[in-house]
């Protein structure tokens, strides 16, 4: 298989910033799945294969798939990697509302979201409250048999039951989540800012993370940033607002949830953890 080394070039007063961890993640939105070699350039020529040859390189075929980007204090943008140098730069920002832009992650003016005012947009944010109906269906009680707690002892309800809910109220296809930026990266942890529209109005408006572990995990963690953004949009239609309610959260421990010291089963170490009353612990978490 084909060792891909991958240049960016990085211009701007920010491109002292742009680090490998940014250069893994838009590898991976660019398609370019065995880059073994992430360089960055930040002058204006690209540099020259057969200069940047040594005399100890392998022998292994080795190709370099050049990515002309932009990257500043307020955006990121890239174009599509290729095989050879071109004579002009692939992607200029300053017509980048008029391009036909590659999908990646942090190129915050995404190919679906060209024409799109729901980027940017507020439109609707206010104006009236939705009708009684479904405003009975998002302000419901939570269903206490849903709720699950993590062992550090914080409520959630499952990211799927929020959609459920949503698609009770507006409807499959009544309601949306936008993007409103790029992804962007700190470490390991990835986010986005998104925006939640119901019935052609703005809503809410929240920005999601999620952590990942090796580069593998990112597509996973793209998701996971969507779900969890849109848990927090829905804190403004009042969906499971009781989860933010201390007496609630008192309460319901109470009654349903129990700490105890458990021991790791391999380290050996004690930890005082939470669960469910009508659950036992798994390995390698074991009550001793």
């Amino acid at each position: 298989m084909q060792r891909a080394s991958v240049v960016f070039r990085a211009s701007g007063a920010a491109a002292s910033r742009f680090s490998a961890a940014h250069g893994r993640v838009l590898c991976a939105g660019l398609g370019v799945r065995n880059a073994s070699n992430i360089r960055v350039v930040t002058n204006t020529k690209r540099p020259d294969a057969a200069a940047a040859a040594t005399p100890d390189a392998p022998s292994t075929p080795s190709t370099t798939k050049y990515v002309e980007s932009s990257f500043s204090d307020n955006k990121y943008t890239s174009s599509k990697p290729t095989d050879k140098p071109a004579d002009k730069p692939a992607f200029d920002s300053d017509t980048a509302a008029n391009g036909d832009l590659a999908s990646a992650l942090f190129n915050p003016a995404e190919g679906y979201l060209q024409g799109s005012h729901w980027s940017t947009s507020f439109q609707g944010m206010a104006t009236e409250p939705f009708e009684s109906r479904i405003s009975d269906v998002l302000m419901a009680p939570i269903t206490e048999s849903e709720i699950e707690i993590k062992p550090d002892g914080l409520l959630y309800l499952p990211e799927i039951k929020y959609r459920r809910i949503l698609n009770r109220a507006f409807g499959p296809g009544g309601w949306g989540l936008v993007p409103r930026g790029a992804h962007s990266v700190s470490g390991r942890t990835l986010s986005r800012e998104y925006a939640l529209i119901c019935l052609g109005r703005f809503t809410s408006q929240a920005r999601g993370e999620q952590d990942y572990f090796d580069d593998g995990g990112l597509a996973t963690a793209t998701e996971g940033c969507k779900s969890n953004a849109l848990v927090r949009c829905c804190k403004d239609l009042g969906v499971a607002s009781e989860l933010w309610d201390p007496a609630f959260i008192s309460q319901f421990k109470a009654k349903y949830c129990a700490e105890e010291w458990v021991t790791h089963a391999v380290r050996g170490s004690k930890k005082r953890m939470w669960r469910l009353k009508t659950r036992q612990w798994e390995y390698p978490w074991a009550k001793k």
